[in-house]
């Protein structure tokens, strides 16, 4: 049987562009992990490596304006986001060749044999070591900043591990774009162009989630897909670490005193956070507690103001736009759900933003309102109305686990007076990220960064943006009573290689 075709589609009219490639066989797959194994050696070198990744950036910097063009007539999402998220992958592509450079991310200590200690201690050195091959699976709602040449990849290639790619349906000529420029930076380098490869199809996935050269994976996208890829990672004979970001509601608090103080802007901001990129941001806001009362119908007032000027977009494909409609029509048939601005179809091709209302009490108990406390992607949040502190925290015990959660305070609250510090208490055992009088959307790449939460945001603890998303890609191993002259250089006492360590208990920099 002939191998189906790859093609790219405009979402804005959902016509095909091109043939893009055919869906990879298992022998296909199987031949691209394995060139990938054969060059992990090439990144042994961590000059090499961090000399790749501002290279890998180069390359993309050089080809910015075909980039993005290919980019929005494959995603709808506009030369004004895409320039920007270019320029985020390329400032992290070199922020991990920095880490590289410094070389703490490798954990260095050493211990030296102390006989008076309670019990003995020998000589002990440990370091952090690449796992191996790295299965990436492409996220939709960002082309370049969490796909082919994004977070996961550019925190394994940091980490010293080649990285097979399984690319996004929504974006397949970007992704063969991206990577052949991945490939000659390295080959600018010395590095086999198996260092980063690409394959394409459903079923190629799930051969890369089974290969067992593949030793990690890195996912963004669906709790239903993240979770079949995680229980395939987990169900292998010799299973594998799974970093899978699933799903997020993004629940936001505003209490009774900041809706009284601005409910102008807080209904303003949050239309914006709500409806940026069309709503297909995996921290999108997507349930927000407000009071009753004059101060809520404040808010209220000012956020269907918004949204009823936000003009109609083009969602990532028409599966998504079908599904979008789908949800938030079962959404607002729901008893007591009103739609004050209706969200649906914008035009054959479009969506248009809008809201949904609920008592609180509604989603305080199990029930037929659950489907509230669950994702909705695209441009819709549900306001919940409540009455009392007791509501707000009986809607917060229901809660998943979330990439983000947030609380709008008064001047006063956020100065310590009232319940601002107990909110903040709330809301931190739901996500990974607590933000104060903020909006969630935007996630800048930085040393403090977390984006991870507790399950369905992620499947494990660790953050897929900022520096620390390269400990994903590591394990330690320590050497005991191992003689100096067949130690790693990375080990040894003289320190050749000058990295931060720990060194007899003290730490050295």
């Amino acid at each position: 049987m002939a191998a189906a075709p790859v093609w790219s589609v405009d979402p804005r009219t959902g016509k095909q562009r091109e043939q893009v490639a055919v869906e990879a066989t298992a022998q296909e797959v199987d031949a691209v992990v394995r060139g990938a194994h054969a060059a992990r050696e090439a990144l042994a070198d961590r000059g090499v490596r961090a000399a790749f990744l501002r290279a890998a950036a180069d390359r993309l910097e050089g080809s910015r304006g075909h980039l993005v063009e290919v980019a929005d007539a494959e995603t709808a999402l506009g030369p004004v986001r895409l320039t920007g998220e270019l320029a985020r992958t390329c400032y992290q592509l070199r922020a991990f060749a920095d880490i590289v450079d410094e070389g703490a991310f490798l954990d260095v200590v050493v211990d030296h044999p102390d006989d008076t200690a309670t019990p003995p201690v020998p000589d002990l050195r440990r370091y952090k070591v690449p796992l191996g091959v790295v299965a990436v699976y492409s996220a939709s709602n960002f082309p370049f900043a969490f796909s082919v040449a994004g977070g996961d990849t550019a925190s394994a290639l940091a980490a010293g591990c080649p990285v097979v790619v399984k690319s996004h349906p929504d974006h397949p000529a970007l992704s063969e774009l991206v990577v052949s420029l991945l490939r000659t930076a390295a080959a600018e380098h010395g590095v086999d162009k198996g260092v980063v490869g690409l394959v394409h199809g459903f079923e190629a996935g799930v051969e890369l989630i089974k290969h067992p050269l593949v030793a990690a994976a890195g996912f963004t996208g669906s709790v239903r897909g993240g979770r079949a890829l995680f229980d395939a990672a987990a169900a292998r004979p010799t299973p594998i670490p799974f970093h899978g970001e699933l799903g997020s509601l993004n629940p936001v608090v505003v209490t009774e005193a900041a809706a009284a103080e601005r409910a102008e802007t807080i209904g303003a901001g949050l239309a914006g956070s709500m409806t940026l990129g069309v709503g297909q941001f995996c921290v999108k806001p997507g349930l927000v507690l407000v009071p009753s009362g004059a101060a809520g119908d404040g808010l209220l007032k000012s956020l269907t103001d918004a949204v009823s000027d936000t003009d109609a977009g083009v969602l990532l494909d028409h599966r998504m736009r079908d599904n979008f409609l789908a949800g938030v029509a079962e959404r607002a048939g729901l008893p007591e759900v009103e739609s004050p601005v209706t969200p649906g179809a914008g035009g054959e091709h479009t969506v248009s933003a809008g809201f949904l209302t609920v008592p609180a009490a509604r989603l305080a108990a199990e029930g037929e309102h659950d489907l509230l406390l669950e994702e909705c992607f695209g441009p819709v949040t549900v306001v919940a109305r409540y009455d009392g502190e007791d509501e707000v925290k009986a809607v917060l015990t229901r809660l998943p686990g979330n990439l983000t959660a947030t609380v709008q305070l008064s001047a006063e609250e956020a100065a310590g007076q009232g319940r601002g510090a107990e909110i903040l208490a709330e809301l931190t055992p739901l996500a990974g990220r607590v933000l104060v009088n903020g909006w969630p959307t935007g996630v800048a790449v930085a040393p403090a960064q977390h984006h991870g939460g507790p399950y369905p945001a992620t499947t494990s603890t660790s953050t897929s943006v900022g520096g620390t998303a390269i400990e994903r890609w590591l394990r330690p191993v320590a050497y005991q009573g191992a003689p100096e002259a067949l130690l790693p250089p990375e080990l040894r006492d003289d320190n050749p290689l000058g990295l931060p360590r720990r060194f007899n208990g003290r730490l050295e920099r």
